[in-house]
């Protein structure tokens, strides 16, 4: 089967999808097709979600789109690399928003490159707090996909880490979108 959905290709949908989350002044809605496809009865393969009588996986694709579904904001804030928008410098893509219910600040940071990278997140105007949630779409192989007997071979991670004062490092994996869930307090 040609043009799976893959690591690959769910890293580039997370890429544009940050541009989408940048531009919600002007974009106010996106949505995805197809969802559902039965392995052996489909018409086109970059379906989220793969079945046969007894069992399903999801695509890495679904999990970008769950990701961002699951981690949307209320604001949308500036998030700059060097003064400017982070839209592929380095191979990073980027986009950062406030959700005022949780008082949090959500960053979603994707590397499509084959190496690691560390980015430190400055805030301006706020104090981080408490424990900072990652969750981390990866894998070594950007090709890699899931299947019906291997349904979770790509599938996302969360982890904590302690956060206090203003700067706090982010390890981003090869081949990677990481969310960033930030408790802040005003100053």
């Amino acid at each position: 089967m040609k043009n799976v959905n893959n690591l690959r290709t769910a890293l580039a949908e997370a890429a544009f999808m940050t541009g989408i989350e940048r531009n919600a002044d002007v974009v106010t809605m996106a949505s995805y097709a197809p969802l559902f496809a039965h392995v052996t009865d489909w018409q086109w393969t970059p379906d989220l979600i793969w079945f046969d009588n007894a069992r399903s996986y999801a695509t890495p694709n679904y999990y970008v789109q769950q990701l961002f579904s699951v981690n949307k904001g209320t604001e949308v804030v500036p998030l700059l690399y060097q003064g400017q928008p982070l839209t592929g410098q380095d191979s990073c893509w980027a986009s950062a928003c406030m959700d005022d219910s949780t008082h949090e600040l959500i960053i979603k940071l994707v590397n499509p490159s084959g190496s690691a990278q560390q980015r430190t997140i400055e805030l301006a105007d706020a104090w981080m707090t408490g424990n900072v949630e990652v969750t981390v779409l990866s894998a070594a192989d950007a090709g890699t996909v899931n299947s019906l007997d291997s349904p979770a071979t790509i599938a996302p991670t969360v982890s904590q880490l302690s956060a206090k004062g203003k700067d706090l490092p982010i390890d981003l994996s090869p081949h990677s979108l990481t969310v960033v869930r930030v408790p802040l307090r005003n100053k």
